[in-house]
């Protein structure tokens, strides 16, 4: 292997479980498995093995699994104080997994040793030796994994340093620092994973850090700096409490920043992808603020930096968004400049280059809707119709004259339609599960016979939001709709005093903008 590579440990199936509102199903860890070999990781950990029924299952399964980068790792304790490895459940659960790498944690903190596991500090150095030799004896590679090595090495270090030395004369291939309460700066791990590196220079040295103090990126790349060689960490940093290191930040700025290899060659591009990927399966809502990977990673607002950005993107991106598979967006509102307008128009860019007065009147008309409640960033159907209008050269397939909707005496919702295509007037009805799903089949009843491709268009998402909720039942509401022809999709937004007329708003415009680019 090179010297510059860094391995990967991903816990993401079993540490990241452990983070509030996460629930893997036994299909979810296996798709997750496969999404992680597929980016090149080096250990995928996926459990522990007589935990639970589902994490059985998985080994279970897991065993046909074939992976073509990463290696399975089952993970354990040491064998319980006073007994034989070759007796203990737990240990006879690790091997039953037949997981080519098995990671075992034992204690490092002798207030631990003393409160938790209440044995002997030499009882305790004896538990880790004799399952890191059996599991040895048994075939498996074995990374030990040292819990609480930081608290444990300010309170006690010699003792710290022993728990170590344990598991290396045993056999241990990796032994892990672990900042298991994420209390400790970058200055501390650095210092401590120095002298670990000397005091046993003949194993790898990895670091596994947890995010309570918001360091853990920053912990696990000082201990790196300072020579360890294998990180653990989750995606997207799930994980107990504050969750753990998130390997979304940790790999690209190994690869980009610190030029440490630990993906294999092209695989990086795949990172933005994988995150979002694995929030899906997980059903989480994905942090869009997220470093690199996040939808708002390299979005641009303000109208200085855009005008920036157009000339050279790094003036305002630290990398480039493709190297981890992410993208420049330029986003459009009352803090907006003519170089938005123009970036964010794409193949109408440069007419708006060429009418620099109907840039500032779209952008004038962007920071009034703002003010009413309007907001663009996620709604790019109706900016692009506003620009066209712009120009001038917005079609206007259909007038809307009224719409109505009320609930009959089986409460159930109709909505009445009448609008005007060319010179023809359509007055139509129809029924709904709610009043919003009434009156768009009553607005594509009306429209069908003139525009049959609307028959592709389909509703995909739709997001109601409470603009002033001081006002009550009075509030302003924004409703951004999604909608697919099932090739593209594209967003529109509206605003009203009321749901269904901000409602109405965003499935007019909907329509409209499918016909425009049909």
């Amino acid at each position: 292997m090179k010297d510059n590579w860094v391995e990967i440990y991903d816990t993401t199936l079993r540490d990241g479980a452990q983070g509030e509102g996460l629930a893997y199903s036994v299909e979810d860890k296996i798709k997750i498995a496969r999404a992680l070999d597929e980016i090149g990781v080096t250990y995928i950990e996926g459990g522990w093995p007589g935990a639970n029924p589902k994490d059985v299952e998985f080994f279970e399964r897991a065993k046909s699994v074939q992976l073509n980068n990463a290696a399975f790792a089952a993970f354990g304790s040491t064998r319980r104080a006073n007994g034989m490895a070759a007796d203990d459940a737990v240990v006879q659960g690790l091997l039953a997994a037949q997981t080519p790498v098995v990671t075992i944690f034992g204690k490092s903190w002798d207030f631990h040793v003393d409160v938790a596991l209440k044995t002997t500090l030499e009882e305790n150095l004896r538990m880790i030796a004799d399952t890191v030799s059996h599991l040895k004896s048994c075939g498996r590679r074995v990374f030990y994994d040292a819990e609480h090595f930081f608290d444990g090495f300010r309170a006690n270090a010699e003792y710290a340093l022993d728990t170590l030395a344990a598991a290396a004369q045993a056999g241990a291939e990796t032994i892990i620092l672990c900042d298991t309460n994420g209390g400790r700066l970058p200055e501390e791990i650095a210092d401590a994973v120095a002298l670990v590196r000397k005091r046993i220079p003949n194993v790898r040295i990895g670091i596994h850090c947890h995010n309570d103090s918001e360091l853990a990126v920053a912990n696990s790349l000082a201990a790196v700096e300072a020579g360890a060689t294998h990180v653990q960490g989750v995606m997207n940093g799930y994980g107990e409490r504050c969750g753990n290191a998130n390997l979304c930040s940790v790999i690209p700025n190994l690869e980009l920043k610190m030029n440490r290899r630990c993906l294999p060659d092209g695989k990086l591009k795949l990172l933005t992808h994988t995150s979002r990927y694995i929030n899906e399966v997980a059903n989480l809502v994905p942090n869009e603020r997220a470093a690199f990977v996040g939808r708002s990673a390299f979005a641009h607002k303000g109208g200085i930096h855009v005008s920036a950005i157009t000339k050279a993107k790094e003036t305002y991106e630290h990398i480039n968004p493709e190297d981890v598979g992410n993208e420049t967006r330029v986003l459009v509102s009352d803090q907006s400049g003519v170089s938005n307008i123009r970036f964010k128009s794409d193949d109408i860019g440069e007419e708006f280059a060429k009418k620099p007065e109907a840039a500032r009147r779209l952008l004038a008309q962007l920071k009034t809707l703002e003010f009413e409640g309007y907001s663009f960033e996620d709604a790019e159907a109706s900016f692009r119709l506003l620009a066209l209008s712009a120009l001038g050269k917005r079609k206007h397939f259909f007038e809307t004259i009224e719409y109505r909707i009320w609930l009959g005496s089986l409460n159930e919702p109709e909505a009445i339609v009448r609008l005007k295509v060319g010179d023809e007037e359509e007055h139509t009805a129809s029924l709904g599960d709610g009043p919003v799903h009434a009156l768009d089949q009553a607005l594509r009843k009306a429209l069908r016979r003139h525009y049959p491709k609307i028959d592709q268009f389909h509703l995909i998402d739709f997001k109601v939001r409470i603009l002033d909720g001081e006002h009550a039942t009075a509030a302003k509401t924004r409703v951004h709709v999604e909608t697919s022809d099932g090739e593209r999709s594209w967003n529109t937004v509206g605003v009203a005093g009321n749901i269904i007329a901000a409602s109405w708003a965003a499935l007019v415009e909907s329509i409209e903008y499918g016909l425009q680019i049909s």
